[in-house]
């Protein structure tokens, strides 16, 4: 398990870190975003889009859970479990099967943990109130399969 803090001094930083992680993933990876309303989830989001060629296509999901984006080698499911009454209603949803099906990103994830497999990557946002540009990111993986992909950023 990897745990380290990262600071984004722009949404342009944000980005560029999302894009350069959106490189190293493929088929079957889950990411967790976690963070107040505002924190750089969708920023994140975007770089993350922007390595397939996707970053025209975002919007929330927040009225429909899930959406789906999906190039010529790999779909990305972009989730919003926000508005979940429970982990049952995901598992009601199918939201398991996507997991094999593509890259998931899955914002507010914490509210469905016991359904995440054993190894996926939790990216936790957090505003700084002195800089209202800057982010502290806390990244951590959980399993040991993203540990490799992961050890660069961790100067720890």
């Amino acid at each position: 398990m990897i745990n380290f803090n990262l600071t984004s001094h722009s949404e342009t930083e944000t980005k560029d870190f999302a894009y350069n992680l959106a490189s190293k993933l493929q088929k079957g990876d889950i990411i967790v975003l976690s963070g107040e309303l505002g924190s750089g989830k969708t920023k994140f989001t975007e770089g993350f889009l922007k390595y397939f060629n996707l970053e025209e296509e975002i919007s929330s999901p927040t009225f429909t859970i899930v959406n789906e984006y999906k190039n010529n080698d790999i779909n990305i499911y972009h989730f919003d479990v926000y508005r979940l009454e429970d982990i049952d209603e995901f598992y009601a949803i199918g939201g398991e099967e996507y997991f094999c099906s593509g890259i998931c990103i899955i914002e507010w994830g914490e509210i469905i943990e016991k359904a995440l497999p054993k190894d996926y990557i939790k990216i936790s946002f957090k505003k700084d109130n002195s800089d209202e540009n800057n982010r502290f990111l806390n990244i951590q993986t959980f399993g040991n399969k993203y540990d490799n992909i992961l050890k660069e950023y961790d100067l720890n």
